[in-house]
């Protein structure tokens, strides 16, 4: 009796390991398979004698390749020109601003690692968006791949774990598309308008945006204002950061503008064109409305997004709304234009994921606040934009709190910009947010300069806007200590709950975070009280209010 239940337990043992072996060799080949799917082989450029130039450097802030140019200006900016074939491009690029390029990628990491500090997660992650962006290579146009080529022997390095220069700098340009898809619509902010006619003061068309993207202060340090002169298409002006050459706030010579606002999307199945790679070739190869329209439509794209398009040729603003599915065009057939988060057009507008957004964001609210604003103002003038971008009010001028997501401006934008496309100009926001002044810069003055002989200011002094006197206020240094306190509390350290309150009083988050400060600190009660009064202030949206309520909940004594 006593052998067979041995050999009983012996052949159980056997197939606990056959299982188990089995899975094993399962994970390795599923490790393979997606390391193999997610390679990306580099374009074949015969010519590369590119990679032998050298930049020559006229001061501590600045550097040339021929008639390209990089430095840094004294508001902050970092200013580039470049101009050449596509892998050329890419290569005085990496070569010009490479110290910004590596730096970028170490802030980028660095956030990442913040937000998903688990080593496991981590690598899951890598393989995950290896095979989400298995297909990529597939779809972008070769004259992109060759630039992002170009400027990947300037990447950092220390990233291999990650994948190779070129892979990574590719699936960069998908990142904004990636993490619009899987925060389930915790999605950026972004806010764009536009005038013209008898909405403007000199009936020229006006554009304004903000930026909303958030991936930690540092990211936002080192903004780049790039002017690019390409062999082919348009030449044209964009504002970015190291490593990405997509566009997602941008003008040509043509007077033609684009912003990208992202709207509500499912989690996609597979690669397609980067949203931003799609902005960058309308406005690379557009010249009117039509135009742009003609080139979203032969792309397919993985997320939901709503591009304004600005035309100085038309006189007039639209947004063309695509989606992975379907596209439309909203026209107001008026003389101005808002967009936010969600579609307007008469097909994607009635689409259900589209009212769930309209009901469960904040950017229906936000739409409303910036139509207010619109029709409080009179004629639109450049300053009168500036002014909108930096409201940090409800609606009615409600004070919300600093930081709200239903607030034009939420202190967390990357830039705030404006345009004047009939006259070349563009206005981008020197730091912080869009508060700092914003810098004028005339296209047509940058490119007739033909090089940079001397290092000195491109920008135009005359046409800046200063910065918000709000910086200068007790108001403002309240809400900088709110945010140091929010950032010590997000890291476990200990924290004055009424110092916290203090510094942000009319901001539902504030109540949040002290009732989950005290929650995790099994103070029920105190906690409570918090959550309760955040239920009195401005929520953003349905989700963040349905978890005050869960946590209510929580905090009620066990019967």
């Amino acid at each position: 009796m006593e052998k067979k239940k041995r050999s009983g337990w012996r052949k159980f043992g056997r197939v606990l390991l056959y299982i188990f072996g089995s899975i094993l060799l399962l994970f390795i080949a599923l490790a393979i398979y997606l390391v193999s799917v997610s390679r990306m082989t580099p374009p074949a450029v015969t010519d590369q004698q590119a990679l032998s130039l050298q930049r020559t450097q006229l001061d501590s802030n600045a550097y040339t390749i021929g008639n390209s140019w990089f430095r840094k200006s004294n508001s902050g900016l970092y200013e580039m020109y470049v101009e050449g074939a596509p892998f050329e491009r890419g290569v005085i690029n990496g070569k010009l601003s490479g110290e910004l390029i590596r730096r970028q990628e170490d802030v980028f990491v660095e956030q990442i690692k913040k937000m998903i500090p688990s080593t496991f997660y981590l690598h899951f992650l890598k393989y995950f968006i290896g095979w989400f962006n298995r297909d990529l290579s597939n779809h972008v146009a070769p004259e992109f791949k060759e630039e992002i080529y170009g400027e990947s022997f300037s990447a950092a390095a220390g990233y291999d774990y990650i994948g190779s220069n070129y892979e990574r700098l590719m699936n960069y340009h998908a990142a904004h598309d990636i993490g619009h898809a899987l925060q389930g619509m915790m999605l950026v902010g972004c806010t764009s308008f536009a005038t013209w006619d008898d909405h403007s003061a000199d009936s020229n068309l006006i554009i304004g945006r903000n930026f909303d993207f958030y991936m930690g202060d540092k990211f936002a340090e080192d903004k780049m204002v790039v002017f690019y002169h390409p062999d082919k298409g348009n030449n044209f002006m964009f504002v970015t950061w190291g490593g990405f050459t997509g566009v997602v706030s941008g003008m040509n010579d043509k007077g033609l503008t684009v912003t990208i606002n992202a709207a509500r999307t499912d989690v996609p199945s597979g690669a397609a064109t980067p949203v931003s790679l799609v902005a960058r070739e309308i406005l690379q190869y557009a010249g009117n409305i039509q135009q742009a329209w003609d080139i979203a439509k032969k792309r397919k794209m993985f997320v939901s997004e709503s591009f304004l398009i600005g035309s100085a040729a038309d006189n007039k603003a639209v947004v063309i709304e695509k989606t992975p599915q379907g596209m439309d065009i909203y026209d107001p057939r008026q003389h101005f234009i808002t967009c936010t988060n969600h579609f307007q057009g008469d097909t994607l507008g009635n689409l259900a994921s589209n009212k769930l957004q309209i009901r469960e964001s904040a950017s229906a609210y936000r739409y409303r606040r910036l139509t207010e604003l619109m029709q409080e103002g009179g004629p639109n003038t450049v300053q009168k934009t500036i002014n909108i971008l930096r409201d940090r009010k409800g609606l009615h001028n409600t004070d919300i709190g600093m930081g709200n997501e239903k607030a034009v401006n939420q202190f967390i934008a990357h830039h705030g910009i404006v345009f004047e496309p009939k006259k070349k100009m563009v206005w981008v926001s020197a730091a912080p947010w869009q508060m700092g002044r914003f810098i004028a810069y005339n296209l047509d003055s940058i490119f007739s300069m033909h090089g940079l002989r001397t290092n000195h200011e491109v920008y135009d002094s005359a046409q800046s806007i200063a910065a918000d006197p709000f910086l200068q206020t007790k108001e403002f240094t309240a809400f900088q200590q709110y945010r140091q306190l929010k950032e010590q509390l997000l890291e476990g350290k200990i924290v004055d709950v009424q110092a916290l309150i203090a510094t942000n009083p009319q901001y539902y988050h504030t109540y949040v975070l002290a009732g989950d400060y005290l929650f995790k600190r099994k103070d029920f009660a105190q906690a409570a009280k918090y959550y309760e009064t955040a239920l009195t202030k401005e929520i953003a949206t349905q989700g963040e209010e349905q978890h005050i309520r869960r946590q209510l909940e929580k905090c009620k004594p066990k019967q």
